[in-house]
């Protein structure tokens, strides 16, 4: 893929980080538009139809991350490997940006990344080299056989991968037990919880 010189974005911002590695840091958020996973319980499906969202220029863009105190940005979606980011990554990272992926891995991963969050879906299964640049494996346990899925995921990423299990927000209550025992069976795994919607920050 050529790199694009221009990212169809849903929106921009400046927040903190809610959930994962890097949970409680200070982030410029950038979440771009288009997806053909179609996760039942994804909570920006208004992402998914990239002709509703507008191209924006990847310098302007990297422009209003220079104007907040962020020194990095979270690119997310969507699926943002629906694009070639080298472009974005190498003028973000040229202004002392550090560049973080939140990626389902289904598709091959361009541009420079300091940080890399994997968080496979079922019905598309990450291209297997992804698993090998995975900083961060994430899996969203929305019912039981996600637990199967999660250690299946965990055999293909590297051993100093940071394991992530983070309850589905609508099923919080049902399975937060059920992730809390499985955390202290199986102590390589930590919980990640939505800290975001606790606070009620973007």
């Amino acid at each position: 893929m050529q790199a694009i010189e221009k990212i169809p974005v849903l929106e921009e911002f400046y927040s903190v980080q809610g959930e994962g590695f890097h949970t409680g840091k200070a982030a410029y958020f950038l979440r771009v538009g288009g997806c053909d996973l179609g996760c039942r319980w994804c909570d920006s499906k208004e992402s998914w139809n990239v002709g509703t969202h507008a191209y924006l220029p990847v310098s302007e863009i990297v422009e209003r991350i220079m104007q907040t105190p962020a020194r990095t940005v979270v690119v997310t979606g969507g699926e943002p490997m629906l694009y070639d980011f080298a472009g974005f990554t190498n003028l973000a990272t040229q202004h002392g940006i550090a560049c973080y992926l939140e990626t389902s891995g289904a598709y091959p991963i361009s541009g420079i990344w300091h940080w890399i969050c994997l968080s496979p879906k079922k019905q598309e299964a990450p291209v297997e080299n992804n698993f090998n640049m995975a900083s961060e494996l994430k899996i969203v346990i929305y019912e039981a056989s996600d637990f199967e899925w999660a250690e299946y995921c965990a055999t293909r990423v590297s051993p100093d991968c940071h394991l992530f299990l983070q309850p589905e927000w609508s099923r919080l209550k049902r399975n937060a037990q059920a992730i809390a025992e499985y955390v202290k069976t199986h102590p390589r795994w930590r919980i990640s919880l939505q800290s975001h919607k606790y606070l009620n920050i973007p």
